[in-house]
């Protein structure tokens, strides 16, 4: 269906850019939203991840911005660098477990005692 879908895409759409992870941003040609807006859609570079769109590109594919916001704009101290979603993957934040920190004296609490 991929395959279906990325070919369907490139026919019908103008290439508008591409971010630093290799995703393409696509704006289509005759096709229109509810608000009579050029439908706009992005081709992933690896996996179809809604977290792997950078906050550049984001505010684009939503018609919060016409342009996409330079990614060559100096960033603040405060900004960090964009990260997909890790989930599932070795470097998901875990939290720590109290038990562990404590020596294994922990007990859950369980109501009605």
């Amino acid at each position: 269906m991929q395959l279906l879908s990325t070919l369907f895409i490139r026919l019908t759409s103008r290439q508008v850019g591409q971010d630093r992870f290799g995703n393409t941003y696509w704006e289509a040609r005759g096709r229109r939203d509810s608000y009579g807006r050029p439908m706009r859609r992005v081709l992933y570079a690896k996996e179809a991840q809604a977290s792997a769109v950078p906050a550049e590109w984001w505010g684009w594919l939503h018609n919060t911005t016409e342009n996409p916001l330079p990614e060559d704009a100096p960033r603040r101290p405060w900004q960090k660098e964009h990260l997909p979603n890790m989930t599932g993957t070795a470097e998901a934040w875990r939290p720590v477990n109290p038990a562990a920190q404590r020596g294994g004296d922990y007990e859950a609490w369980t109501p009605g005692r």
